[in-house]
């Protein structure tokens, strides 16, 4: 079974170490409201850093959660953007089990 918190959390260590691939996919659980509560917010400024690594689908997801998104939203989407840096060190081997 696909247990979506699992999910998350294994994309979110690499999505913190800059992997486009699980930025999208985060990206899309908060804009679905998969696994976790939708937050178009948060699902821009994901869709966004995976974009920035020229994931066109992910550019393409980020514009149409935009219109439904109200500029003040947009706005603090892309000032979360901005502010993201990554987490190099995020992924350790004791998380293995």
């Amino acid at each position: 079974m696909y247990d979506r918190g699992e999910a998350l959390k294994w994309y979110r260590k690499a999505a913190d170490q800059g992997n486009a691939t699980a930025q999208y996919n985060i990206g899309s659980m908060y804009a679905s409201g998969h696994g976790v509560l939708q937050d178009y917010v948060t699902a821009h400024m994901w869709f966004s850093l995976s974009a920035a690594q020229d994931d066109d689908d992910a550019a393409k997801n980020r514009d149409i959660i935009a219109r439904r998104m109200t500029l003040a939203q947009i706005a603090e989407a892309q000032k979360l953007t901005r502010e993201w840096k990554p987490k190099p060190n995020a992924y350790q081997l004791s998380d293995m089990h």
